[in-house]
């Protein structure tokens, strides 16, 4: 346990993911679920039972959701997928949009119409990925000349979109039409400096990851090799920094009967050997207590 702004940070008890990834808290179950991208693995966590349960794919899942109805959607490099955690079965809603050889589906989340968006990652580190958008009956682009799609979220009063490029190092904002799912007004919330070549790693301030938004409003996103946490205003103004004791924090969710949880997942992939050796959570699921509740997960629909 560690004490983070007079908090108690913990890591739940469960083995750490090679990349843990898209975590979000199930209000009906109660549980929290979360991907280890590389781990090819769906995770589940009760806290009042401590029960971990795992399920295998053959192919990497970028995102998941919680779908109206039951089950989950889960956004994988082969496709979108409606699986039932209870038996196990999977079945393809949509085949994927792109070369599956280059890109994989990467962050996902559902809007409050029950749309479900989600960017993609190109493996060759290009600017030919871009964010999608599910309406039940096909995945439109609506987005594109992205690298490393990430940190979606939408604002309480489900108005704007937030997306970033974790590789060009920036958050946009998007007007979001409600009625029929459009995007206008795009803009730069906040831009970080990129790692210069000889900068130290221990200077840098990371790159855009994951994020949620909270029932104030207020932007958290995770900053990957950044070792932090940040809480950002809807005009994308620093509110908050929250340093984590891990270097590679992936996406941040609010949890628990209250949403007063603070869920981060994390990743150990390609790190080296002494920063593991000194950052022993490094791909755990990190908790911690907050003053301010996130919103609840937007189910998505079919």
């Amino acid at each position: 346990m560690l004490i983070l702004d007079g908090q108690a940070l913990q890591a739940l008890p469960v083995p750490p993911s090679a990349l843990g990834e898209s975590p979000f808290w199930h209000p009906d179950e109660q549980r929290l679920y979360w991907v280890d991208i590389p781990g090819r693995r769906l995770n589940a966590f009760e806290p009042r039972s401590r029960q971990h349960d795992q399920w295998a794919f053959e192919a990497e899942p970028g995102s998941c959701a919680p779908l109206q109805g039951g089950g989950l959607l889960i956004a994988m490099r082969d496709g979108l997928w409606r699986f039932d955690p209870v038996s196990g079965v999977r079945s393809r809603l949509a085949p994927p949009p792109y070369d599956p050889k280059h890109q994989r589906f990467n962050d996902g989340k559902a809007d409050p119409q029950g749309r479900f968006w989600v960017g993609t990652l190109d493996d060759r580190r290009q600017p030919e990925a871009g964010l999608y958008r599910w309406s039940g009956t096909r995945c439109d682009r609506v987005v594109a000349d992205a690298t490393v799609g990430n940190g979606l979220g939408f604002s309480p009063d489900g108005r704007t979109l937030y997306w970033s490029d974790t590789k060009a190092h920036q958050i946009y904002a998007f007007d979001l039409d409600g009625h029929d799912g459009s995007l206008s007004r795009r803009r730069v919330l906040r831009r970080f400096p990129p790692r210069a070549p000889d900068e130290p790693l221990a200077h840098y301030g990371g790159r855009p990851d994951g994020a949620a938004v909270d029932s104030e409003g207020a932007y958290w996103c995770a900053m990957f090799e950044g070792q932090r946490l940040l809480r950002l205003s809807p005009e994308g103004e620093l509110l908050a920094e929250l340093p984590l004791p891990v270097r590679c924090p992936t996406m941040p969710c609010f949890g628990g009967a209250d949403l007063k949880t603070l869920y981060i997942t994390t990743a150990r992939e390609k790190r080296p050997a002494d920063e593991l050796a000194q950052q022993p959570w490094a791909g755990c699921v990190l908790q911690l207590q907050v003053a301010v509740p996130g919103l609840p997960v937007n189910f998505a629909r079919l």
